[in-house]
């Protein structure tokens, strides 16, 4: 998806098309920040287009408190 402008409206079966690519790369395990990176969108973008897909959204990741007994 090189083609596409940074900033151009993507409408129609382009962004089809797109939101296809990035779901199923999402799915395979890559990151929003990284789609965002190879596609030239911003993060919101890639978030929004993601959502509007249906896809099941991870959580944040990182490390999680452990209580204390």
């Amino acid at each position: 998806m090189a083609d596409l402008k940074k900033g151009a409206r993507i409408t129609g079966s382009t962004r089809d098309k797109l939101a296809a690519d990035l779901k199923k790369k999402y799915e395979k395990g890559a990151s929003i920040r990284a789609l965002a990176e190879s596609t030239g969108r911003s993060y919101g973008f890639v978030h929004r287009v993601l959502s509007e897909s249906g896809v099941q959204l991870r959580g944040r990741g990182g490390a999680t408190r452990v209580k204390k007994k």
